[in-house]
């Protein structure tokens, strides 16, 4: 069967490899692969800036947004022949949140990724995970059901805001400000809207297909300066990584605001803060920054959910381009209008 491989520390070792059929050891469901996203982590293990591989092994095969087919399953698991499911990327250590199911929230960063650190990933035409490491979805979501791994990014950071907005009684038009008009702040909006927020996003494009797909959402494309919007949110996912518009977006939040910050920093950008005004704001303001990576089974079950509930169409405009396996590291050349790349393990 072909795979997407690549040496981790070795740049531009992308490769579709003939490879075993995964073994038995690997997970009691058996799972024909159809699909799997390409983000930027991909991008930073191909380039030797991020990844480790099995123990055993000098290579990997990458892919931690899955999709793919149940081929076999234990009797007693739950899933059967047929099912529609995606892989859970993330495996416990023995600290006291992974016991609990919690391992987004691991203690020691000792944890197993799938396709990232420590274990093959699911790009590969045929793959084995337990069966606790499954999760079925919708057939409805044969098309899209790709998206599932970003979404439990931001089904989790909704779920911080919920908890950190429960403070207050509940607004009737809360406005939510989304930074960032990738696949995760694009996704982000999706669960805006679901919610009742009166949905902004801002990006720094002007043209392509984003400013429509938040259109179509039903929600406000923002691009320019950031500084210009005439907004008081509620609530912020920031999904850029862009370090200084956290700082600009605390000078701009209601009252009790509630703010998620879901990307990373690449670069080492230095600013100037008025570290003392900040703090005035945030203390004087009740507002909250909370930080958010991963997820566990609750956020992949509350994003198989929100996906259920969309517009398959508009999560459907969201794949810009279908790499067939054989030619995958064509997938990491990014073009101008490309929202989400998805690799066509068939």
């Amino acid at each position: 069967m072909l795979a997407m491989t690549v040496v981790p520390g070795q740049p531009d070792s992308a490769a579709a490899t003939e490879r075993e059929e995964p073994a038995p050891a690997d997970g009691d469901v058996l799972v024909q692969g159809l699909a799997v996203g390409i983000c930027g982590t991909d991008h930073e293990v191909v380039a030797g800036a991020h990844g480790a591989p099995p123990a055993d092994r000098s290579d990997l095969v990458i892919g931690h947004e899955s999709l793919g087919r149940v081929l076999a399953a234990p009797a007693d698991s739950g899933l059967r022949e047929g099912d529609l499911v995606v892989g859970i990327v993330r495996r416990p250590d023995d600290c006291d949140c992974c016991r609990a199911g919690l391992w987004d929230y691991c203690r020691t960063g000792d944890y197993v990724e799938r396709g990232i650190k420590g274990a093959d990933g699911y790009g590969a035409q045929r793959w084995r995970v337990p069966a606790r490491f499954a999760v079925r979805l919708a057939d409805s979501l044969a098309t899209t059901g790709v998206l599932l791994e970003p979404t439990t990014v931001v089904a989790k950071a909704w779920e911080q805001i919920d908890l950190i907005q429960a403070r207050v009684p509940s607004q009737p038009d809360p406005v939510a400000l989304i930074t960032g008009a990738g696949p995760i702040g694009l996704l982000a909006a999706l669960l805006a809207v679901q919610r009742g927020y009166d949905t902004h996003v801002y990006d720094r494009v002007s043209d392509g297909p984003k400013p429509q797909l938040v259109a179509d959402l039903g929600a406000t494309y923002h691009s320019g300066e950031l500084a210009d919007l005439k907004l008081a949110p509620d609530a912020v996912v920031e999904a850029t990584g862009v370090g200084a518009l956290v700082f600009a977006i605390s000078e701009m939040t209601a009252p009790n605001a509630a703010i998620c910050l879901t990307g990373i920093s690449s670069g080492t950008r230095d600013i100037a803060v008025g570290a003392d005004e900040l703090n005035a704001r945030m203390v004087m303001g009740n507002d909250a920054i909370v930080g958010s990576v991963n997820a566990n089974r609750s956020h992949y079950e509350q994003a198989a959910t929100a996906l259920g509930n969309a517009d398959v169409r508009w999560l459907e405009r969201l794949i810009s381009r279908r790499v067939p396996v054989a030619s995958w590291p064509d997938a990491l050349t990014r073009q101008p209008d490309d929202v989400k790349v998805v690799v066509d393990l068939s």
